[in-house]
């Protein structure tokens, strides 16, 4: 992979590069036309110098070729030059016979060619005079050539200062912007070396010091994804002290029932000791689950994590499947109300399902035997809510914000639980960029827990 300076010189050496060729293209094609004026001045000048010397003499026309007339060719170079006097009749007045002239009498003199002769390339003039005779016309062509050698070397005189100014731009141009880029990239290499000598712990936001407009967006991205990382690294910490807390006192308490079990000699003492060991393990089995849970529907709230759709009314259904058997065991009426077969929402359909467990089991535990538990699930146009209904004590104003404290239990003394399960709720609905509330129900009575959670719009023509 290319360099930053390197790729970036690519860029500004290719569009100069192509200008510079365009430039010089055209400077040649300018520095050409200007030789090809200078020639085709001195051909028509030796042409017109040749065809003043025409004359009559004894009723022959002559053409005495003057010095003058070929001196203006005089160059280091040493042009060879040639010319021809040619009547219209087709005698040759001067000149060598063998010489390619171009056309002798054009529509339009005078007229200018290139041609080659001896292996060298020629510019020609074709210019016409008109001699009379008696009042009878004779047109006569004089052709005047000279090979282009000096015509070549006023081109390259005329061109290569000019291709040389602009590559020495180009090469100026290309020391700048390396010098350029170094100096400013100053910034960033010191950004990149702050990053780099950061300690895994030093989870700080970086200083944006004096770097270029242009590049603060990256750092407020770096520093944005550093708060998220700080924030998740918070989490677990609290996790980790809530969890090692929290299964001390079921593992002390197991670790004392059998050092007072490997004491007892009645067998009959012995099997409560087991019985209230057994109790024990069940809920650390309990509350490591519930810690497992609670750290998935933490881990939710990322893009990372894997989402689908998933019909709520469904998962609801199976949980009241579930725990048809315990509210019949305390004679609870459990009903399920949805106002259409499907609810389609974004999500985990396992958290959605331990979602609406906690909230389900909750209201069953806590709500006296013969009571009324009620899971309801509406749906307008952009979201859904499910509301778990019961005729218990319900929780005080006071307490409503609390419960969703992790531990915090609002049960009245020997309620089994953990006090994780309202936590769960509030991780995976807030992952779900949805909201819970409590309240009591319609007569101001009991508990409403009421979950909102936005529709699954784009799958729903397919519900």
């Amino acid at each position: 992979m290319l360099s930053l300076r390197v790729r970036l010189l690519m860029w500004l050496m290719l569009p100069l590069s192509l200008y510079i060729g365009g430039s010089a293209w055209m400077a040649w094609h300018s520095a050409r036309d200007t030789a090809e004026l200078v020639q085709d001045r001195a051909l028509l000048t030796s042409a017109q110098v040749i065809a003043g010397e025409l004359a009559w003499v004894d009723g022959t026309l002559r053409a005495p070729i003057p010095p003058s007339a070929l001196e203006l060719f005089a160059s280091p170079e040493r042009d060879r030059v040639y010319y021809q006097v040619i009547t219209e009749e087709g005698r040759l007045l001067a000149g060598p016979p063998d010489f390619p002239h171009p056309p002798l009498f054009p529509a339009v003199p005078p007229a200018y060619h290139t041609i080659t002769f001896n292996d060298e390339p020629l510019r020609v003039v074709s210019y016409v005079r008109t001699m009379y005779d008696s009042g009878v016309p004779h047109r006569v062509a004089i052709v005047v050539a000279e090979t282009m050698r000096a015509h070549d070397q006023m081109v390259t005189a005329l061109w290569e200062p000019s291709l040389h100014r602009q590559i020495a731009m180009a090469a100026l141009a290309a020391v700048l912007v390396l010098i350029g880029l170094t100096v400013e990239l100053r910034p960033l290499i010191r950004l990149k070396d702050e990053v780099a000598g950061r300690s895994p712990q030093e989870l700080v936001p970086i200083r944006a010091g004096q770097l270029q407009t242009e590049l603060r967006p990256i750092v407020d991205a770096i520093n944005l994804c550093i708060q998220r990382l700080s924030a998740q690294a918070a989490q677990q910490r609290r996790f980790i002290a809530d969890a090692a807390h929290q299964l001390r006192t079921p593992l002390t308490l197991i670790d004392t029932q059998l050092q007072f079990a490997a004491r007892l000699e009645d067998r009959a003492a012995l099997a409560d000791v087991i019985r209230a060991m057994q109790t024990s393990s069940r809920g650390m089995t309990d509350l490591t689950n519930k810690l497992l849970l609670l750290s998935q529907a933490e881990s939710s709230d990322t893009p990372a994590f894997s989402r689908q759709r998933v019909d709520l009314a469904a998962v609801a259904a199976g949980v009241l499947e579930e725990l048809v058997a315990l509210a019949q065991r305390r004679n609870i009426d459990l009903g399920f109300e949805c106002d259409a077969p499907h609810v389609w929402v974004s999500g985990n359909v396992e958290l959605f399902h331990a979602m609406v467990m906690n909230l389900v089991d909750n209201a069953i535990r806590y709500i006296p035997d013969g009571g009324r538990v009620t899971v309801s699930i509406t749906q307008d146009t952009a979201h859904s809510r499910l509301s778990v209904i019961d005729n218990g004590p319900g929780i005080h104003a006071e307490a409503r914000q609390r419960v969703f404290e992790r531990f915090y239990r609002n049960a009245a003394p020997g309620q089994e639980g953990t006090g994780l399960g309202l936590a769960i709720v509030k991780e995976i609905v807030t992952a779900s960029q949805g909201t819970v509330t409590l309240g009591p129900d319609a007569q101001g009575q009991g508990l409403t827990v009421c979950v909102t959670l936005p529709l699954d719009i784009g799958d729903a023509t397919h519900a």
